[in-house]
């Protein structure tokens, strides 16, 4: 009983922390701190799906938070490329 109120607590503390953090999306000074708090919030909804599974006792979103990882991890090389390139992805690269 005092473990779900504990583990509802920690949800709703990382729900908030991802309110704070898309605040740091919209008014971050740089567009190198827009890009770490995109990270950020990646991995925060990936322990938001954690306390999921341990709040309703399931290993059903496990492949979810797989996923949400690694999407997180391309859009983050995506993002770095994009702004020191200027472009994603090299059509000239032999050249």
């Amino acid at each position: 009983m005092i473990l779900n109120i504990i583990y509802i607590t920690a949800a709703v503390l990382v729900t908030l922390s991802i309110l704070i953090t898309l605040y740091r999306i919209f008014k971050g000074p740089s567009m190198p701190d827009r890009v770490i708090a995109l990270d950020v919030i990646g991995i925060q909804l990936i322990s938001l799906i954690a306390l999921f599974c341990i709040i309703l006792n399931t290993n059903a979103f496990i492949e979810v938070m797989l996923l949400l990882a690694i999407l997180a991890f391309i859009g983050t090389v995506a993002f770095a490329k994009y702004i020191e390139k200027g472009v994603v992805i090299e059509h000239d690269r032999d050249r």
